[in-house]
């Protein structure tokens, strides 16, 4: 618990309220809270663009105990506009931290709350889906903290990805990992999963073009360790300045909000679709399936951790995926020439569509598994063969 346990209030647009005390920066911020599964991965959470807008409570009731290292962010900065805990950890016990969660988040600006009932507030988000909220430091009143959290811009409303996505195209140039010390074997830590396909893989290397919309770091590292060049570009740029870059593939990436507001993006997939192979993860699946024709709609609270079961049809092959999301796409308003690979075996949610004619297939989940499970890892190797083929090599 935190040591100087400054008082922090949580009210939701329902009426809910709670007390608890502050971590991280020490100020109010408002938005969407949703809840998470996940066992671990707080770094790669926190710093996932997809998560912009939004509020992130956490189901495990221990939170920061390996710290912040420099190697697991998946952006630049945490992305979150708030924090939501059991208990943070203010002292981490690991070889490889550089600095304590509270510390990071009051560094970047984003405010923690410790020492509430989450479990409570999971179970009342579940019941009744995503709601708007607000934490305040400077204020107790929960009536009026109630007030502020009804007039919270819903996430709907909101021109997120504008908020996250590159300003201009860049090459991604791959680190070098590890860059953390020596672990306690006296060897280098390999922290990363490995992508390299140990089975033969086409000649490359082949460039792709990497629609930002939110993108995570790991997703252009497992491009990269396939033997990718990949190009970076902003979420609005044209399918014909995508398609000038002379592209052998082009993935489109995650990111936050309603794809129902991305009428620019969606116009840009429809453009691309049978010129060259496309790839979609998670807003880049949705962005496809409204490229095609179909709609969209909200979930109530939403597919956020590391635990969701999604079945492959035509194998009957079940796989357990990293997700983050509040969308999905209407199976019932798809076109005849998409079909449907993947569904949530929760829900019966779409979890991944492929063209019926084209070189093109999505997922709705998270391959490159930051943080996650690793059994959608091949789907990066199946975009490359895809690239192959289309090339007519071997």
């Amino acid at each position: 618990m935190t040591k100087n346990k400054t008082p922090a209030y949580l009210a939701l647009e329902d009426g809910s309220f709670f007390e608890g005390f502050s971590f991280g920066a020490p100020k109010d911020t408002e938005g969407e809270f949703v809840f998470n599964t996940s066992m671990t991965g707080y770094q790669e959470i926190l710093t996932d663009p997809s998560y912009k807008g939004q509020v992130v409570v956490m189901t495990v009731s221990h939170v920061g105990n390996y710290g912040i290292n420099n190697d697991d962010p998946e952006s630049e900065k945490p992305q979150v506009e708030g924090f939501v805990v059991r208990e943070a950890c203010h002292e981490p016990a690991s070889w490889r931290s550089r600095e304590s969660l509270p510390d990071y988040l009051n560094k970047n600006g984003i405010v923690g709350i410790e020492g509430i009932d989450t479990r409570a507030l999971v179970l009342l988000l579940r019941e009744k889906g995503a709601m708007r909220g607000v934490i305040s430091v400077k204020d107790k009143k929960k009536n009026k903290l109630v007030e502020r959290a009804k007039a919270v811009t819903p996430i709907e409303e909101r021109d997120l990805v504008r908020e996250v996505t590159c300003a201009k195209a860049y090459e991604w140039k791959q680190e070098v990992e590890p860059s953390m010390p020596a672990g306690p074997n006296g060897k280098e830590l390999q922290m990363r999963l490995d992508f390299k396909a140990e089975e033969k893989m086409p000649a490359g290397p082949f460039h792709v073009v990497l629609l930002d919309c939110g993108v995570k770091k790991n997703i252009m590292r497992c491009l990269a360790n396939l033997g990718c060049r990949v190009t970076v570009v902003p979420a609005f740029t044209t399918s014909d300045e995508m398609l000038a870059m002379k592209p052998d593939g082009i993935m489109l990436s995650n990111g936050p909000g309603d794809p129902e507001r991305l009428p620019q993006i969606s116009a840009a997939v429809r453009g691309i679709i049978g010129k060259v192979p496309v790839f979609g993860i998670c807003l880049g699946h949705q962005m496809v399936g409204r490229a095609l024709g179909a709609g969209t709609y909200k979930l109530k609270f939403g597919h956020h951790g590391g635990n969701q079961p999604v079945i492959h049809i035509p194998t009957g092959t079940v796989a357990i995926t990293s997700q983050n999301h509040n969308f999905a796409v209407d199976e019932k308003t798809l076109p005849a020439s998409s079909e449907v690979t993947h569904l949530n075996l929760n829900d019966r949610t779409v979890e991944g569509l492929k063209h019926k004619e084209a070189p093109l297939f999505t997922v709705q989940y998270h391959p490159e598994a930051a943080p996650g499970p690793h059994d959608a890892a091949p789907l990066f190797k199946q975009f490359v063969r895809m690239i192959a083929s289309f090339k007519g090599v071997s």
